[in-house]
């Protein structure tokens, strides 16, 4: 098969890969900036660099996402399956991201493979998406809010309510760290996933057999993600930042939060699963919110992220079956 039409579909996974970048920018940087312990221009530097780093370790999950979701056809069939995916994945992020609402990059991807899988009349492995994918993906935001509460609780324990509020300097220090530990988090886990579908591309082009992941595949995953992260998401870092407890978060808090994201992050990639970072280090945030102050937090705001949340499998599914259609007609 020629390598054009191959060639065109990981274009538009490297785009998916950007949109993945400012739409996810927020995850690792939002709570740094609003506490200030980094400057916006520094802090999504940084995040950037990170995710290019990161990205070149999370092989195992570019695996799952290229064997374990779905069967698609060889040819022209399967690139037009796997372009319509991308295609729903990317307006989903663009839409979401436009609202200024967090949503799952990883969810809208798998939700448009399995959407264009059942509209190509292909198979989807719904095991693997439950026990790989839907499983990891439900307990990861639910740990997130745990253990960022439990380690809030930690802290004020040891350094006291009204102590906290005298730490900030080495508290923000600490958050610089934690900021880096959640981007690194980030790339490792979302760079691969395009890395995953670039797998399906050169299997079903017949450029490559299932196993095949070239450098210059996670190369090009790992720009196009940092390439993204560094051109913001601004919308999202208010969210984030300054919407879901008001008016900021602690140092502390945000500390706590991206640590205990990037822990839970960690974990998932040494298991193979590929979890949402959005979901987990929204959690997190939430989870640290809870040791506060109950109207602090903006449960209107929580509400609508939540909905967003449940709305994205479903509506990037439907978005990429219609395009199926559409250019499986053309």
């Amino acid at each position: 098969m020629d390598w054009l039409p191959a060639a065109l579909v990981i274009g538009l996974a490297l785009t998916f890969a950007f949109t993945n970048g400012f739409h996810d920018a927020a995850n690792s940087v939002a709570t740094a900036i609003s506490t200030r312990a980094l400057s916006p221009r520094i802090a999504i530097a940084m995040a950037a660099g990170l995710n290019l780093v990161g990205a070149f370790l999370g092989e195992g999950i570019a695996r799952t996402i290229g064997e374990d979701i779905i069967v698609p056809p060889s040819g022209a069939e399967g690139l037009v399956l796997i372009a319509s995916a991308l295609l729903g994945a990317i307006a989903w992020n663009v839409l979401t991201w436009w609202w200024g609402m967090p949503s799952s990059s990883t969810h809208a991807l798998i939700g448009g493979l399995a959407g264009a899988s059942l509209a190509a009349g292909s198979t989807v492995l719904w095991d693997g998406i439950w026990s790989d994918v839907v499983l990891p993906m439900l307990v990861s935001p639910l740990a997130g809010l745990v253990v960022a509460y439990l380690a809030m609780r930690v802290l004020i324990r040891v350094i006291g309510r009204t102590r906290r509020q005298h730490v900030g300097r080495d508290v923000r220090r600490a958050q610089v760290a934690s900021a880096g530990a959640m981007a690194l988090g980030h790339g490792l886990q979302d760079a691969a996933k395009t890395m995953g579908v670039v797998i399906l591309v050169l299997a079903v082009s017949g450029h490559g057999g299932e196993d095949s992941l070239p450098w210059q595949a996670m190369a090009a995953s790992a720009l196009a993600l940092a390439a993204g992260t560094y051109a913001g998401g601004w919308r999202i870092v208010r969210t984030l930042g300054r919407r879901i407890i008001t008016p900021a978060p602690e140092p502390a808090q945000g500390m706590v939060a991206e640590a205990s994201a990037a822990g839970i992050l960690y974990l998932a990639a040494v298991l193979h699963a590929p979890v949402s970072t959005t979901h987990t280090i929204t959690a997190s945030i939430l989870g640290t919110g809870l040791t506060g102050r109950r109207s602090a937090l903006r449960w209107d705001v929580v509400g609508r992220i939540v909905t967003t949340w449940v709305l994205t499998f479903p509506a990037a599914a439907g978005l990429s079956a219609l395009l199926c259609v559409v250019l499986g007609a053309l």
